[in-house]
């Protein structure tokens, strides 16, 4: 290893940190989290000081937990099918049968390729004597591998030369690993993953898989059972058929006929298909049986019974109330111990005895009394203290952090040469997980001084690493839903709302500026702002800042914002960040908008907007989804040039653009919002004096008409977003 070459690596990412936090922040690298019964959608906090695990270490840990993913696997396809362990008296059936995550369902179904657990989670800790221990067990919708993947793109950029030098696995292959593995269970048809929204807490993390394994992001209202098979309805009503769905959706969410009635975002008949084979479901519904917190005090048992095998990672020493021994233990050193509520998940329900008085510890042992199937007690085990920058002081100081390890299972089962490394957000606090406020920080994960063939991830060979960091054939507007092609068109209108509205402003606002701000209600009438202002700052406030106002240059940004988002997968990152810059920028300047120099900044949202434009019309992107961008783009553009009483030589360019980018999509059927869109401004424009540019776009109308697929929101706006309804 060259120690010196990690020491100045981590020095250099130490000294960049605000930088990488910046790039984090312009490609949207966020965390939601629920508080007092808001969303906050946050940027998840990074730390520059890598996580460093030795060569021959992590060897032993991947060995481990091979091991012990496996042994979960056969436990989960044996309890829903013969139920081995349970006869043989290895686990009590009681267990088994009264975990909130064992769902009768799915019991007699083996998925396809035999495989329950196609994505593990494993959460591990160091203790200070060096030890590693597995904490929990995540095999339903384990979350986070997007961070650490997406940071490690961001340091290598900070001193490429300096990483070629060190001796550190490559983390860029688990999206490959990871399309593998939906792509061996596939039943044949296309691959989806599969979102409850976007205020999902990791649907950045949503986005971002689907972008890079090249699956679609769907969304509940995108698919439908016909036949007990699944399919993707795109824009046009056509149906393609799903053969993997990546579900990031809680199991009693999937299916309202099958779990709980009342869920909204689920997918009617999901189920059935799925126990006929039709599709395969990534992890597969029910794993919630094995992941249980309980379940986990018989992961070395399930080792030893499946796989003959000694157990290679330590579980931390538990102790389980429903055993009347272990119970009485627990009672008597309940100071000692952690209590950890089976029901719980994310950090929730995780209480230290020490930190109870003599009351609270008499109400938590009648409860645990009460309720024993309900808690398992811990040891408390002293983590490893690692180092993170204090983001007040700049300086070093411990936290402590865990391990979430990502072991991925298709034809083979592969551990993630990376992980994500939690830390706690206050010094000494032992709850680390993000939906607690904590950060991350990458984990580098060390070769051997001498590479074998073995280390290369899943078995590729030096001449396929470039497939690792290929990126995945462009969608088409083939697959595009009726929401996303709404976004589309509403992602080029917006845009160009932010950008013509500035454009045409600051040099009006040069004019203008000194003389009565009277002159400013003809600018503020074409453009539907408030005309009640009492002076200047007011109007600025209105036009730029105000969110409130469906037409200042904040709402227009932030729609903007609000459809690329959903966009990723079809835009990617690194066109969905100059959106992200914009949004930075606006909302940031809208905290103190009295200042004159940040009038001026807000020029930067139109080099954004230029950029992203450019940077779509340069990209791979598929033709049929840059036109439906562009469409919308210049639709807004001549609806605000003929606001603004711009001369009618003006208006060819946007009209010829509109033309051009209309051909590109000759002989297809066209999203409805086109149709309704060109409509509505034709209608306008004899009224603003452009009776002939009207006739022109009547022949538009006429062609979208035609072409137009007549299907609509299930709210019946106009579109998906919340749009501002007077602009269709």
């Amino acid at each position: 290893m060259a120690v010196n070459s990690v020491h100045q690596l981590t020095g250099e990412l130490v000294d960049r940190r605000e930088g990488i936090n910046r790039e984090l922040s312009r490609n949207g690298v966020r965390f939601g989290v629920y508080k007092d019964g808001e969303y906050r959608d946050r940027l998840f906090p990074y730390d520059p000081i890598p996580r460093i695990i030795e060569s021959d270490e992590f060897d032993q840990l991947e060995a481990g937990l091979k091991q012990r993913v496996n042994a979960l696997n056969a436990y989960l396809k044996d309890i829903y099918g013969d139920k081995r362990i349970i006869a043989d008296n290895v686990i009590p059936g009681e267990y088994v049968y009264t975990s909130a995550g064992y769902f009768p369902q799915v019991n007699g179904v083996t998925p396809p390729g035999g495989i329950f657990a196609h994505i593990a989670g494993e959460d591990l800790v160091q203790g200070e004597d060096g030890r590693w221990w597995v904490l929990e067990d995540n095999l339903r919708i384990p979350s986070g591998a997007s961070y650490p993947l997406f940071a490690r793109d961001v340091e290598r950029r900070t001193n490429p030369k300096l990483f070629r030098q060190l001796h550190v696995r490559d983390n860029r292959d688990y999206p490959r690993l990871l399309r593998k593995a939906m792509d061996f269970v596939s039943t044949d048809g296309i691959a989806v993953v599969f979102t409850p929204g976007r205020y999902n807490s990791a649907f950045f993390e949503h986005a971002y898989l689907a972008e890079k394994t090249g699956a679609v992001l769907a969304f509940p209202e995108d698919l439908e059972v016909l036949d007990n098979r699944l399919y993707l309805l795109d824009y046009a009503g056509r149906r393609h058929r799903v053969g993997v769905m990546y579900r990031r959706m809680s199991d009693e969410f999937l299916d309202p006929f099958a779990f709980n009635p009342d869920s909204v975002i689920g997918v009617p008949g999901l189920l059935s298909v799925y126990r006929s084979g039709n599709v395969a479901i990534v992890n597969a519904p029910g794993n919630g049986a094995a992941d249980d917190k309980a379940i986990y005090y018989f992961v070395p048992h399930m080792i030893r019974y499946y796989l003959n095998e000694e157990p290679i990672l330590n579980n931390a020493p538990t102790y389980m109330p429903m055993f009347e021994q272990d119970r009485r233990e627990v009672i008597d050193r309940l100071g000692e111990l952690v209590i950890k509520d089976v029901s719980e998940a994310g950090g929730y329900g995780v209480v230290f005895g020490s930190s109870l008085d003599k009351a609270q510890r008499r109400e938590l042992t009648e409860r645990i009394t009460s309720e024993p199937r309900r808690f398992i007690a811990q040891e408390v085990i002293q983590f490893k203290d690692i180092n993170v920058i204090d983001p007040v002081t700049g300086e070093e100081t411990p936290r402590k952090c865990d391990l979430r390890a990502f072991v991925v299972t298709g034809q083979n089962t592969h551990v993630w040469y990376s992980g994500l490394t939690r830390y706690s957000s206050k010094p000494g606090e032992m709850i680390v997980n993000s939906s607690q406020g904590g950060g991350f920080k990458d984990t580098w994960v060390l070769a051997p001084d001498k590479p074998k063939n073995s280390q290369q991830q899943g078995g590729v060979s030096a001449a396929d690493a470039a497939s690792l960091i290929a990126d995945p054939q462009p969608h088409t507007l083939s697959l595009v839903t009726v929401s996303k092609a709404d976004n589309l068109y509403w992602l080029g209108r917006y845009t160009e709302r932010a950008f013509t509205t500035l454009a045409r402003f600051f040099p009006f606002y040069d004019r203008v500026m000194d003389t009565d701000v009277d002159a400013f209600r003809p600018f503020a009438e074409a453009l539907d702002l408030p005309q009640d202002f009492g002076d200047f700052d007011d109007f600025i406030h209105s036009f730029l800042y105000d969110g409130q106002d469906p037409n200042s240059v904040r709402s227009a940004v932030v729609r903007a914002f609000d459809n690329a988002v959903i966009l990723r997968p079809e835009l990617s990152s690194g066109l969905l960040q100059y959106i992200e810059l914009a949004v930075s920028n606006i909302t940031a300047a809208a905290t103190r908008f009295a200042s004159a120099e940040d009038i001026y900044k807000q020029r930067d949202i139109e080099d954004n907007m230029l950029a992203f434009w450019g940077g779509v019309e340069d990209s791979g992107m598929d033709t049929t989804l840059k036109a439906s961008i562009f469409i919308g783009k210049y639709i807004e553009r001549i609806d605000l040039y003929t606001r603004l009483h711009l001369a009618p030589e003006e208006l060819s360019a946007p009209l010829t653009k509109l033309e051009t980018y209309a051909h590109t999509l000759d002989g297809l059927p066209l999203p409805q919002c086109f149709a309704i869109g060109v409509g509505w401004l034709s209608e306008q424009l004899p009224a603003r004096g452009y009776a002939q540019l009207a006739e022109r776009l009547n022949e538009f109308r006429g062609d979208f008409d035609s072409r137009s697929v007549l299907v609509q929101s299930e709210d019946g706006t106009l579109s998906a977003m919340n749009m501002d309804s007077r602009r269709p």
